[in-house]
Formats: structure tokens, sequence, C-alpha cells
């Protein structure tokens, strides 16, 4: 119930549209049933006057029917405009939500979830809550409103009928909706968790397929996604099943309908207090009034996999974000000076991952951090961008704790290349544009220049409007890192973070960028991450990790001439060794 609420409540700047949804079904619905209804007493009294040879005046019921035939077309029509209206803008605001709420759980809390999951959540989860606002929400209120008018004007003719027909109306609208609910709600909860699984497989499998076939292992991906797909079928064939029976016993209630108020007016006709055609009119009145409850079966059938999709939804958005902001935060510092002073962290398992770490980070300061992989100094880095909070110690930004700020205000302060960057499917112009949105032409290119990368976009057939791909499939992995880089710089920030700049490239290649980076970062603080020594030699302190910890410090050449561990960690990994 506590969901339904919560869906209610999203749906709630949207009421003026589901109101004039329910108001133009309910008019559509009163049209067709009166329409029907009037037919009836109509030929059945013309057949009367025809035999009798009493006149009677055609004109009046004639163009009643023609009226209500014409505002059920008419309301059927702008029914499906304004209900459809109304369930794409209640959904269209459900993924502005959603990614509002989701945007500051990334990455920290979003990297337990698949990216085929988390694309299922946010597209196939939240069409499918389109069953509840417009299959389910519109019809039962449309039916208890409907049914609620459909007695009153049957108690005016015979109390009798109007009972039969209101006890049909709750088997029909009530008992029956609550039975396909009942036996259709597993099945509807399978059929959102499996089709889950299966998009996450087939984008798995898409994505990994080059590995698949390498290891023969595509033929097993191939029968995990028939046997998904095929439990996927069972489900939706058992909820098919239910949802043919609830139609049939609709059908059947809305005979019964027709047949007991024929039994029970005939008497009353007989006495005179109904007329033959009051009787063939109630009879049709009866039969059509069970067209309000006629899509409630199917609706709660679906009510299950609606629901099941709202906690999927309801799960990812209430994560609690890996950072905190501030109620009140700190305006931004007027100085980007960074101080780490005992700063630990650990990923909840019970085992630290950074201890008492200590780093100055200045203006003007050039810092390396080097180690072998796991040894936290990525870690750091997610650190600083407020991506994860450290369990002890301080750091440090412009003269305040870190967590005072905004974690926009302290990320606007840094520009980032990451160790693994990410290239949208868009332009090379537009992925170096993500930086600075409205940097000129000149400062691009500069920014490319500087990174290295600029001639070779420049022999592009199409230069900086070229398609980068997925992840940027088109370039070659030094080509992505280095137009990284390239944004980073375009960003023009007076922190600079460097995650293995220079991986993959040989030494010349790899010395010429940091010469050109350490030029642009003058007066900047630079923190660079790395695996090579390339560069070392210009760093004002070099800080060697280990386990989580700093246990070297100093200048290259300082390291190099008192600690053995630093000597040995360059011979033994010939990967960190300058060729």
């Amino acid at each position: 119930m506590r969901d339904i609420v919560r869906l209610l409540k999203l749906a709630w700047p949207h009421r003026a549209w589901l109101l004039a949804a329910l108001g133009l079904s309910l008019a559509t619905l009163l049209a067709n049933v009166g329409l029907l209804a009037l037919s009836g007493w109509f030929i059945a009294a013309m057949a009367l006057a025809g035999i009798s040879g009493v006149p009677m005046n055609y004109y009046y019921p004639a163009a009643g029917i023609r009226a209500l035939a014409i505002c059920r077309t008419l309301g059927r029509y702008a029914e499906r405009v304004v209900g459809h209206q109304a369930s794409l803008r209640i959904l269209a605001g459900l993924r502005v939500w959603i990614y509002r709420r989701i945007e500051p759980l990334a990455p920290a809390r979003l990297e337990g979830y698949a990216s085929g999951d988390l694309l299922s959540r946010i597209r196939a989860d939240i069409d499918s809550l389109d069953t509840f606002y417009l299959r389910l929400l519109a019809p039962v209120l449309t039916a208890l409103c409907a049914g609620l008018l459909f007695i009153m004007f049957l108690w005016c003719f015979s109390p009798a009928v109007a009972l039969a027909t209101a006890g049909l109306l709750l088997v029909a609208g009530g008992f029956l909706p609550l039975v396909v609910h009942l036996l259709g709600r597993k099945p509807g909860a399978r059929v959102t968790w499996t089709s889950s699984e299966l998009r996450t497989a087939v984008v798995d499998g898409l994505r990994g397929m080059e590995e698949l076939l390498a290891y023969d292992a595509a033929e097993r991906q191939k029968e995990r996604v028939k046997e998904l797909n095929r439990r996927l079928l069972a489900d939706q064939a058992r909820l098919a099943g239910l949802s043919g029976i609830s139609a049939g016993g609709v059908g059947l209630c809305s005979g019964l309908a027709l047949w007991l108020a024929l039994v029970i007016s005939i008497p009353l006709v007989r006495t005179g207090s109904l007329s033959g055609p009051q009787m063939v009119m109630l009879g049709l009145f009866c039969q059509a009034a069970f067209e309000a409850a006629l899509p409630l079966p199917s609706a709660f059938r679906l009510l299950g996999q609606a629901l099941a999709a709202a906690r999927r939804i309801f799960f990812l958005v209430d994560e609690p974000p890996a950072v905190r902001e501030p109620h009140e935060p700190a305006p931004p510092p007027e100085n980007a000076a960074l101080s780490l002073r005992g700063v630990g962290f650990s990923y909840g398992d019970g085992a630290a991952t950074l201890e008492r770490i200590d780093l100055e980070l200045s203006p003007g300061r050039k810092v390396a951090v080097v180690g072998g992989s796991g040894a936290g100094k990525s870690t750091l880095l997610a650190l600083l961008l407020r991506f994860r909070e450290y369990d002890s110690g301080s750091i440090i930004l412009g003269g305040r704790e870190i967590r005072e700020y905004d974690g926009e205000d302290v990320r606007r302060l840094m520009a980032v290349a990451g160790q693994q960057p990410f290239l949208f499917n868009a332009t090379l112009r537009e992925n170096l544009l993500i930086a600075r949105f409205g940097a000129g032409e000149d400062e691009m290119v500069a920014a490319a220049r500087m990174a290295g990368v600029h001639d070779e976009i420049a022999a592009l057939a199409h230069g900086y409007d070229t398609e980068a791909g997925e992840g940027g499939v088109k370039l070659s992995g030094g080509q992505v890192r280095r137009l990284a880089i390239a944004r980073a710089i375009l960003k023009d920030s007076p922190v600079l973070l460097l995650d293995e700049p220079t991986e993959g490239m040989d030494a010349a290649a790899a010395r010429s960028l940091l010469e050109r980076v350490f030029q642009y970062a003058e007066g900047r603080a630079l923190l660079v991450i790395t695996h090579s020594r390339i560069g070392l030699e210009a760093m004002d302190e070099v800080a060697l990790m280990d386990e989580g910890r700093i246990v070297e410090r100093g200048s290259h050449a300082q390291l190099l001439a008192r600690s053995r561990r630093y000597r040995d960690m360059w011979a033994l990994d010939d990967g960190m060794t300058e060729r």
C-alpha cells in the first residue's frame, strides 16, 4: 500500500490531466451505456406504437441517440488523447525524478548494479508504471463513479434490479480483480525481474562478445538467454490465461445481469409498474453497465508487475548517497590549497584501504603518488573529488574541512583525467566541451595541442566533428587517454588530477606529453598518479604507497638515493621502467 501511495504522490503534480482524463472516460462510458439503453427503449417503443397505432414523437429520442453517439465517439478520442498525455507527462516527470535521485549515488553506490539492470530500471520499469496510471488508476476511479451512478439510475425504476446489478458489479469489478491480482502477483513480479535479468544478460553478452567467443563461452551465454526467455514467456502465458478467464467472468456477469433484469422486470410489466420499453431499456442498461468493470481484472492482473517495477525503482532511489552534502554548505573556497592529514578509508569489509595519509597539494606544487596495483592510489582521487567519504582524519581545502563544502563546488575546482576515461557516443568536439561548455574553438584546439592529440584529430576526415563511438570505440586507447587529458586542461581548474596519464605510451611520447602538462600546470596544484618513472624528476614530491599507506616520500632523486624499496620497484616492474 505504501508503494501505491508513493506512486500517487509522484502523479500529484499532474492531477489536472488525470482528472480531465477521468472526466472524459466517465462521460464516454455514460454515453455508451446510455446509447445502448436508449436505443433499446426507442426500438421497443416504436414497435409497440406501430402495433397499437398510437402516434409517437420520435424526434427527441432520435436526437438523443445521435447526440449520445457523437459524444461517445468524440469522448473516446478525447479520452485517449488526454489519458495518454497524462500518462506520458507522469512518466516523463518520473524519469527526471529518478535521474535526479540517482545522480548523487554515482559512482560509489551504483557500482554494484550492472549497466543493463540500471537501464532496465530507468527505462523499462518506469514504462511499466504506465500500467498503473493508465490501465489501473483511471479505470478503477471511472468504475467507482460510474457504478454509483448506474445503481442510482436503476434504483429509480426497480430497487431489486439495482441490487442484483450491484451484486454482480461487485463480483466482476471487485472479486474477480482481487482473485486475478492474487493469482497474478507472483508471475507479474517474476516478469519484471526476469525481464531485467534478460536485458542484462543480452547487454553483457553483446559488450563482452569478444571474450565469450575467445573462451568458447558464447554458447553458454546463449543458453542462459534462452532459459531466461523461456521463464519470461511461461509467466507471460500464465498472465494471459488469467486475462482470458477474467474477461470470460465479466462477460458471464454481464449476461446474468441482463437475465436477472428481465426476470425481475417481467412481473413489474404485468402489474403496470414498468412499461415494455422500460423493461428492454433496463435489461440492456444492466448489460452495458459492465463495460465499467471490463478492464479491471486485466488491470489488476498487471498490478503485481507494476508494483514490482515500482519497488525496484524505489529501492534504487532510496539508497543513501555515499557522501552526505552539508545542509548549509560553506561558500566556495577562494584558494585551492589541499591538505590531507591522517586520512583513512575502508570499503566496509573491515580491511583499511587507506591509512594515515598525509599530503600537501598547494598551488604551484607538483606531487606524484606511485605504487603497485591495489595500493589505494585511485581511491585517494575519489576522496578528493567527494565521490567517497573518508572515515578518519581530515582533508582541508582552502582552510576548511572539505566536508563543509558542497560537492559541486569542490569539483568545480578540480579537473581530472581518470585511469579509465569515458567518452560519450558523440563527436570529439562535444566530448571535449563537456569540460567547459561555451569554450571557444581556439581554446579547445590549444587544449588538444597541449595533450598531443590535435594533429591526429585534424588528420581525421571530419576532424573534431568525428564521432567517438560508444565509449570511444573508434579511437585507440592512447587517443582516448590524451583526449581525456585535453578535456581536463580545457576545464581550466586550479587543481589538476591525472591518473596514469602516460599509460600505453612510449617513453618519448610520454615525456613530451608531461613536459607540456607541467608547463600548463605552472601556478596550479598538480597531482599525478602513475606507474611510470618518466617525469618524476620534475616533481616537487614523490610519495610511495604500499597497502594503503605512504611508506616513503621525498624528491625522486632523494628516494632513489635512500630507498631500496623505491629502487627495487622500478627494477622489478618492467612496465614502470623507462625505456
